[in-house]
């Protein structure tokens, strides 16, 4: 499977620098089947919805929805694996089957229930809340979790982790801001995973994100 092209910035780099990322400044959302692109931009009728994507079609299920103009995030990082007897970095998604998109209630619905070339597609439930059909409504994350998110992973590093709780190790409860160096913007929680300093950023209700080692002079406390 090729390169999920809606991590790439305009200029096609392998690793975009995530330092300074505005909110209205995202890495486009690109087809890569037919170089199609839709850029981020707020708007009040739009919300993240997280997809569940079955038979490993993320790729695809991106490429339909960007072609029809609505756009995509799927995080990716690069991974050690032996290839033909060498070892070589590849791509993979670091949360397998989940496709984050920002679109309206309807067109969500429309993507979900009434497009049969997308019967791979299903939301992602929040199973901690319940709606007036006394169900489980569609997984929603907010504005401002996504862009740390993205600001998160964007890099695509290897280092980047999707991790348990029971692998951070916490400092504090104060949260951070990542002040320098490639994941500058970044807030979340100072842990020690895997031996080392990082920074956890939490997508409610789907998991936690663990960035690369980060030096105590990059990190300042939120007030």
């Amino acid at each position: 499977m090729g390169t999920l092209s809606n991590v790439k910035t305009r200029g096609g780099e392998a690793n975009p620098p995530s330092a300074g990322l505005a909110s209205d400044a995202l890495p486009e959302a690109t087809s890569s089947q037919n170089g199609v692109s839709v850029k981020y931009v707020p708007d009040p009728n739009k919300s993240w919805y997280v997809f569940r994507v079955s038979y490993g079609r993320v790729e695809k299920a991106s490429d339909y929805l960007v072609e029809d103009g609505t756009y995509t995030y799927a995080a990716q990082h690069y991974v050690q694996k032996l290839v033909n007897g060498r070892r070589k970095k590849v791509l993979e998604y670091l949360i397998p089957n989940l496709l984050f998109a920002y679109t309206t209630a309807e067109k969500a619905e429309e993507y979900v229930k009434r497009t049969p070339v997308m019967s791979y597609l299903s939301y992602y439930y929040n199973h901690f809340e319940l709606n007036g059909d006394n169900q489980n409504p569609p997984l929603i994350v907010s504005n401002s979790e996504m862009i740390n998110f993205i600001r998160a992973t964007v890099s695509k590093s290897e280092h980047i982790l999707f991790v348990k709780p029971s692998q951070c190790h916490y400092k504090d409860g104060d949260r951070v801001r990542v002040i320098d160096g490639l994941f500058c913007g970044v807030e979340g929680r100072v842990a020690r995973v895997s031996g080392q300093q990082r920074v956890i950023v939490s997508l409610s209700k789907v998991g936690l994100v663990s960035t690369a080692y980060i030096p105590t002079a990059f990190i300042e406390k939120k007030l």
